[in-house]
């Protein structure tokens, strides 16, 4: 029986290079028609900007995990700087999974999102800090975050403690975009509270669907009750196989519910994703090339002109 040298044991995770190659790899033929099943809206070129500021606030937000919040929140992100804008992405899940699809060792920080809402001493400004893409900033998160919804419930107006926090530096963003936990817990209010917008990122799948009711009634009460400006932005349509009988059947009823509210671009499945969150780059400048980052490029238009 042969046996593996300890080398060859070893499993790497090393991201191989995009090549010009195999950037067709992840596209999948449509025959022509768009997506959603209606025409596509025109959507004009982004203006130029003469300055910065004030940021639109969006929340990324879906009570079911692994629908692509945190892989929106990065490329859409990616591709709003390449219009020119200035981001900052909020990080405000203790999994940490956005500043790991970055590259940032979030578990290695002394200083994240936890300190800044729970310590007084420490701003924001001491915390955020660059990434890979030139315009967009990162407020980091990791585990500790999880001891935040415990700590806030005695404060008095925890429901805007995000509010407060991220107040200081809505005049040096465009945009300033909040991936929020899988939960409809304390944390996830707070980026209610805290947004001028939600998009919401459904997976063209049946049990997705069924949620999305529950988080519009968590918004419409957020909405009552904690910050009346807050407005569905709109639903973005991930992991989309136009391949399948169900993901179409689940487009058509999506469509169908919430109408001009689902944007025309639509987040195919690709084998490209997963390796951005290894290289820790988005798509856009992982394979610039790619279905998956002309698709942002285009939400990242939509989202400009709503």
């Amino acid at each position: 029986m042969s046996t593996l040298q300890p080398s060859e044991r070893e499993l790497s995770l090393s991201p191989r290079a995009a090549s010009d190659d195999d950037e067709a790899l992840d596209d999948i033929p449509t025959n022509g028609s768009a997506p959603t099943g209606r025409p596509r809206r025109h959507i004009p070129e982004p203006p130029l900007l003469n300055g910065h500021g004030p940021a639109q606030v969006l929340a990324l937000c879906n009570q079911k995990g692994g629908v692509g919040k945190t892989t929106s929140t990065i490329n859409l992100g990616a591709a709003l700087t390449e219009f020119g804008r200035r981001v900052l992405l909020v990080d405000f899940d203790p999994q940490g999974a956005l500043s790991v699809g970055l590259g940032i060792p979030a578990h290695q920080l002394e200083q994240t999102i936890y300190n800044v809402l729970i310590e007084r001493s420490i701003g924001i400004h001491d915390v955020v800090i660059p990434t890979c893409v030139e315009g967009m900033d990162l407020l980091p998160s990791n585990i500790d975050l999880s001891a935040a919804e415990v700590q806030l419930v005695s404060e008095v107006g925890r429901e805007h403690t995000l509010v407060r926090t991220i107040r200081p530096v809505i005049a040096d963003y465009d945009y300033v975009l909040i991936d929020c936990q899988p939960s409809l817990g304390l944390l996830t209010v707070n980026a209610l509270a805290a947004a001028d917008g939600v998009l919401i990122p459904l997976e063209c799948e049946f049990f997705s669907l069924r949620g999305v009711a529950l988080l519009i009634d968590t918004i419409e009460k957020v909405r009552e009750r904690l910050n009346p400006k807050l407005d569905i932005t709109g639903i973005l349509a991930t992991m989309f196989d136009p391949r399948t009988v169900h993901n179409r059947e689940v487009m058509a009823r999506v469509v169908e519910a919430f109408g001009d509210t689902v944007f025309d671009t639509v987040i195919n499945r690709t084998v490209r994703f997963p390796e951005t969150t290894v290289a820790g780059e988005p798509i856009t400048k992982w394979a610039p090339r790619s279905a998956g980052a002309k698709a942002y490029r285009q939400l990242a238009r939509e989202v400009i002109a709503r």
